[in-house]
């Protein structure tokens, strides 16, 4: 039986996510090599030319291999827009558009299937980066540059979270939102060393099992989450409240409250 026979639903899933996260970041590229100054949402953040043809790409994708599944996306879910499936895919076609206008390269794609307010398959790919991270059942990394023409999923490593070390812990934080309540929940924990991150890098960089904690006060989005959030649990990980309860997808508004990404953390410090 082939490898792809064998491989479970979720794996599958994500790998076709991972695809299309890739055409996604072609469009993006050239886009970033001719880019503009940017237009404003009316909440004041940026939008480009390629947050919207990323959009147009992945929608189109999902429509073709998956049409039975809703799909909410950054650039197309209105105000008021609530799905009411219990499966449903959530999407944001680049994350980090301030780092993408700034020149910088920790912009991603982001795709993931939502199941009764979980995240069970995702994808997050960082064109600039060539590094593609899926989760289903399993978390992988794959370097797109090892091929050129196509993504080969025979290269792809897997990934894992790691045990905090005793001496301290390493911190993801946010690059552009590192608030007075963040910080005072780092100096209430053994953080050792903080290492700023844009966009959803940061879920990434603990799955990979090179950073420990990802603690984040303050508004986001569930689109800019669930992709990386998937990765991390895939990858031995979770995501959780202040309170230690698992963040889950389909909120009113999807919007997600203030929230703590771990590795494998101690449970008692929470």
């Amino acid at each position: 039986m082939s490898e792809r026979c064998n491989l479970h639903e979720l794996d599958k899933l994500a790998r076709l996510f991972g695809l299309i996260t890739v055409s996604a970041g072609k469009v993006i590229m050239k886009a970033w090599a001719n880019i503009d100054r940017p237009d404003y949402k009316a909440d004041g953040s940026p939008v480009t030319a390629a947050d919207l043809e990323a959009d147009e790409v992945i929608r189109h994708c999902l429509e073709q291999n998956l049409p039975n599944l809703p799909v909410v996306t950054e650039e197309t879910c209105t105000s008021g827009q609530q799905t009411s499936a219990e499966r449903f895919v959530l999407v944001d076609p680049l994350d980090g558009t301030k780092e993408f206008i700034q020149g910088r390269s920790e912009f991603t794609v982001n795709i993931a299937l939502i199941e009764r307010g979980t995240p069970v398959a995702g994808a997050v790919y960082a064109p600039a980066l060539h590094q593609l991270y899926i989760g289903g059942a399993e978390a992988y990394k794959l370097d797109t540059r090892l091929d050129a023409n196509s993504v080969t999923f025979s290269k792809m490593h897997p990934i894992c979270v790691r045990n905090a070390p005793p001496e301290g812990w390493r911190a993801v934080v946010s690059r552009s939102h590192l608030d007075a309540q963040t910080k005072e929940w780092i100096a209430q924990h053994p953080i050792a060393d903080l290492r700023p991150s844009g966009s959803s890098l940061k879920f990434c960089v603990i799955a990979e099992g090179e950073a420990d904690v990802y603690p984040r006060m303050g508004p986001t989005m569930e689109w800019d989450t669930a992709a990386g959030h998937a990765v991390l649990l895939a990858a031995g990980g979770c995501v959780t409240d202040l309170a230690g309860h698992p963040m889950t997808y389909g909120k009113p508004g999807y919007r997600n409250g203030n929230f703590i990404a771990w590795g494998a953390a101690p449970e008692t410090s929470i």
